[in-house]
């Protein structure tokens, strides 16, 4: 498995990462714990080193099964681990809110470091930008978990370039963390250009669309509870364009380099993007075997332009990853 070097510190993830969204139930109906604790330790035993989760995720309830997972284990020296912070819910709610106050990052890294059975961790970022807190004191609050040792590098997610340089201003900064993958390129336009100027390795997360670019996915596909992809455009009104973008795109992938098409969506993002992780979602063991296809060859730049034109045909109407910011606290 390829690695890369988090710049500024001593740590070298793989750069394909397991993200743990899905296992902790949030947003994608139940998990098994113990089904969970056998994806993690699969991963791991493929070469995977980065695992990123976040309290967020079925309300601490990822971050246990990680704990737990790595405790089994064991090796935690040879594992980043990657969590988050500055998001909040109140009992018995469905939702969360952004909060990256002192107080409530000072808490949850507490909770956090007990549910992950660790004494640090390795990155730790905020999930939200949250505009009812001034940046210094995010920054500071952040700046001071760094200088005590209870965290070994610093991140951010979905923050804009703008919003880095005022963090930047106040604490150092590892990594950011946007959403990237075939049908989301926002981040292609602003954050991806400031981390490589910046030397900042980004984390890309839902590289395989949460799920669309598995392959797996047919026309009468349904999702139901409290399934985020029921909030999703991609998989309501416009389910049918982007299944016929995937077709395609799987059809490509299968005759230029006998691979399935979810290794294309990963080494799109790595053969694009130098200084990527890509974040690969997984519940189930066997939904990690696929990493197998993802080393020794690699995307020709004639690959990616056929990839751009088999989108631009088939997606007449994209939409991005924007539903999925949670709402500012009310006053």
């Amino acid at each position: 498995m390829e690695s890369i070097t988090i710049p500024g510190t001593d740590l070298t993830p793989s750069r394909v990462g397991l993200g743990t969204w899905a296992i902790g139930g949030w947003k994608w109906g139940g998990a098994d714990d113990a089904n969970a604790v056998r994806t993690i330790h699969a991963a791991l035993d493929r070469g995977i080193t980065l695992i990123d989760t976040a309290p967020a995720y079925g309300f601490g309830h990822s971050e246990e099964v990680v704990g737990r997972a790595l405790a089994e284990y064991g090796q935690r020296d040879k594992v980043v681990l990657a969590t988050k912070t500055a998001l909040e819910w109140q009992e018995g709610s469905d939702g969360v809110v952004r909060n990256a106050s002192a107080a409530r990052i000072e808490k949850e890294v507490e909770d956090s470091l007990r549910r992950l059975r660790t004494e640090a961790i390795d990155l730790y970022q905020i999930h939200w930008p949250d505009p009812r807190v001034p940046m210094e004191e995010t920054a500071n609050a952040m700046q001071r978990l760094y200088r005590d040792g209870k965290i070994r590098a610093i991140g951010v997610s979905n923050f804009s370039p703008e919003q880095c340089d005022a963090f930047r201003q106040v604490a150092p900064l590892h990594s950011v963390q946007p959403p990237l993958n075939l049908f989301e390129r926002d981040a292609e336009r602003d954050i991806i250009p400031y981390a490589r100027r910046e030397g900042l390795v980004f984390l890309a997360y839902g590289a395989l669309c949460r799920g669309l670019l598995t392959g797996k996915m047919h026309a009468d596909s349904a999702f139901t509870g409290d399934d985020l992809r029921q909030s999703d455009p991609k998989f309501q009104s416009r389910f049918t364009q982007y299944l016929a973008a995937v077709e395609a795109l799987t059809q490509l992938a299968r005759e230029r380099h006998d691979k399935p098409v979810l290794a294309l969506a990963v080494r799109w993002v790595l053969d694009s993007h130098p200084n990527a992780i890509a974040l690969w979602g997984a519940r189930r063991p066997d939904q990690v075997t696929p990493l197998d296809a993802l080393d020794g060859w690699s995307l020709t730049a004639s690959d990616l332009r056929d990839i751009d034109a088999i989108i631009d045909e088939h997606v007449t109407d994209p939409v991005g990853p924007e539903f999925m910011a949670p709402p500012a606290r009310e006053d």
